[in-house]
């Protein structure tokens, strides 16, 4: 089988898959199924073990969100909230910068994935934490080797904190390269904490004193009674229909009204064939969707406008008269930190299928480390803003606008596929380009996730496309107006997508080329 038709055909597993964007994750996942665990055991048995061998990435100082099948959809919001004394002016004065930290401690809210573990295995579960975490503890105690592409990850981040003055990351885990073995001890003790005595070890107990105190040595603003507040939430997800799948996004302070609003205005559009006048139009409905979004999303109980408004008929008809099929319109820009994710889905023989993302944002986040307890701190407060006029402030126990968006589509009210990608900015986008593929074109989940994607990026408004894309595309693209910007394909940039998608007697599954994960199965 050649390489370009292996990148085009999803993988096809009768009784259970797991897609996630690491090799050893994919396997801890896949092994939890064959022991008889469920699909929310195989995700977090996975999403812990991606926790401790891309801590680049995602991990015990992070959020999650995920959605779940399981009969009906249920949704999970694990996101912190910004400490009681962070105010905009508290801020300013205390960083002395105009606008928002992008590192240190500021940018760091409550972490949410701790208490989302155990809320979503207490409720779907039928492992004890205990069993889901074993692979990850392992790899914590006795190590794993780096791979060629772990260690880039590795020491990119160590040298941008240590450039920052943030000696942390750097420290710990020193000149990391490829088939260096990496053992994190304290993270593996924040593991059999959290075995024994639960979340409230964190929230309540001596991790989050830790933490709390870490952040007050760097100047911040955090409280242990802050960790301890946090609670994470069960939310209704927004709908949207797009040639007669219902999309199913998660709501604020997440970006998938975003995801939603570029397929509504699509849905209205003839978009033929695929090639550059469709590639301009996708081009043109993702701008409309992230300028909403930059304009009108924060804290879902901060914003003046609500989803439903931006998703109504008449909004979306009046975005959508806007574009102009020969050439692209203005961008507002609105520069922001981009971020480092996991995402990840899995699906079981009994038909559960779950959608799960967690993230640190900046890679390995904040640049701080709880040292004692091996944890890296994240940085998804970056994205707040210091204006007072938008709902997105900073704000005593406010949530940040989050890039972080799993996702799940139905037909005729069954679940059709769960689907995400990490990628910051890049998700809302990412999300758009593979429905269309999938639901306009036909396209099987690896096809889609494997053809060529562009990247808007909201603080130049340049479009970023893999170079297999048509050189004709991409300069027909060129001379309708866009700024475009070539890169070369299967990298990290676009996003690291995965999709299951349920089959007669089944599942078929994608994983993406431009990581090093892949899906497993039974």
């Amino acid at each position: 089988m050649s390489e370009s038709l292996w990148l085009r055909e999803a993988r096809y597993y009768p009784n259970g898959v797991v897609a996630t964007p690491h090799y050893l994750a994919t396997a801890a996942g896949a092994a939890m199924l064959a022991s008889g665990g469920n699909a929310i055991d195989a995700a977090l048995a996975a999403n812990l073990t991606l926790g401790v061998v891309t801590p680049y990435m995602c991990g015990f100082g992070g959020d999650l969100l995920a959605m779940v099948w399981n009969g009906s959809v249920d949704a999970y919001r694990g996101v912190g909230a910004a400490p009681a004394a962070a105010t905009a002016d508290a801020v300013r004065a205390q960083s002395g910068e105009a606008t928002m930290p992008v590192f240190g401690p500021h940018p760091v809210t409550v972490p949410g994935a701790i208490d989302g573990w155990f809320t979503l295995l207490e409720r779907f579960g039928t492992k004890s934490f205990g069993e889901v975490a074993a692979t990850a503890l392992h790899y914590a105690e006795e190590g794993f080797l780096a791979t060629r592409r772990g260690a880039w990850f590795f020491v990119r981040s160590a040298e941008l904190y240590r450039h920052l003055d943030l000696p942390d990351f750097g420290e710990f885990y020193g000149d990391v390269h490829a088939g260096t073995r990496i053992r994190q001890p304290e993270l593996a003790r924040t593991i059999r904490t959290l075995a024994s005595d639960g979340p409230d070890a964190y929230y309540r107990g001596p991790i989050g004193e830790a933490i709390a105190a870490r952040i007050e040595r760097a100047g911040g603003f955090m409280t242990a009674t802050d960790v301890a507040a946090h609670a994470g939430a069960w939310v209704e997800p927004l709908h949207a229909d797009f040639r007669g799948v219902d999309v199913l996004e998660m709501p604020p302070p997440t970006q998938g009204m975003a995801a939603l609003e570029a397929l509504r205005i699509l849905d209205g559009l003839d978009l033929g064939a695929d090639g550059p006048d469709r590639q301009h139009l996708l081009i043109e409905a993702v701008k409309l969707a992230l300028a909403d979004r930059n304009a009108h999303l924060g804290d879902p109980d901060a914003m003046p406008i609500a989803p439903a408004t931006i998703l109504a008929d008449d909004w979306i008809k009046s975005r959508r008269e806007t574009i102009d099929p020969a050439r692209a319109q203005p961008f507002p820009l609105r520069p922001g930190p981009d971020g480092g994710t996991i995402y990840m889905c899995t699906a079981d023989r009994d038909g559960m299928m779950v959608s799960l993302i967690q993230s640190n944002f900046a890679g390995a986040g904040s640049g701080l480390r709880v040292a004692e307890w091996g944890i890296n701190l994240h940085n998804r407060g970056s994205a707040f803003l210091l204006d007072e006029d938008h709902p997105n402030c900073i704000g005593p126990g406010k949530m940040p606008l989050h890039t972080l968006i799993p996702a799940m589509a139905l037909r005729d009210g069954e679940p059709w596929m769960v689907f995400g990608t990490e990628g910051g900015h890049g998700q809302a986008q990412t999300h758009t380009q593979l429905l269309v593929r999938m639901i306009v074109d036909g396209d099987d989940p690896q096809a889609a996730i494997s053809a060529p994607r562009f990247t808007i990026d909201p603080g130049s408004g340049h479009v970023t496309i893999e170079d297999h894309l048509e050189p004709a595309w991409i300069s027909a693209l060129a001379e309708r107006g866009h700024s475009v910007e070539v890169t070369e394909g299967y990298r990290h940039g676009p996003g690291i997508a995965h999709a299951i998608q349920r089959v007669e007697g089944g599942y078929r599954a994608g994983s993406d080329p431009r990581a090093e994960g892949g899906t497993s199965g039974h």
